[in-house]
């Protein structure tokens, strides 16, 4: 009976645990991309910021035209300026989470080696 147990721990510790913690981790990854919107953003790098466009008017006028030209040049850098920073946030907020991860798993697996030290420790203490 206590040999089941014992084995049942094992193999809930060391096989399905860690299956549900990855399961969970890849939902809070996963979240924080759409959180970010990263892939949105991607695809519209280069867009104009809040869709600001400026029209050069009816008829043929140089300067109107170029004036459009650098307002709507300057609408777009400025969207891909903004949304660069937002993406390389997305992304350094995905490697914190990724390394968060990987050091629950980490210590997922060495807590039985805590608790056997633990034991040990407060037994020698006597």
């Amino acid at each position: 009976m206590v040999f089941s147990i014992a084995l049942e721990y094992v193999v809930w510790h060391f096989t399905q645990m860690p299956l549900q913690i990855a399961k969970a981790w890849r939902n809070i990854l996963l979240f924080n991309l759409e959180y970010f919107s990263l892939p949105v953003l991607l695809k519209t790098l280069f867009a104009p910021w809040r869709k600001i466009q400026f029209a050069a008017g009816k008829g043929f006028n140089i300067a109107r035209l170029l004036e459009a030209l650098a307002s709507n040049l300057i609408s777009r850098i400025l969207g891909a300026l903004i949304r660069s920073v937002l993406i390389v946030a997305g992304l350094a907020t995905e490697a914190v989470l990724l390394a968060a991860a990987l050091a629950t798993l980490v210590a997922w697996f060495l807590l039985p080696l805590a608790i056997v030290f633990g034991f040990s420790y407060g037994l020698s203490t006597f």
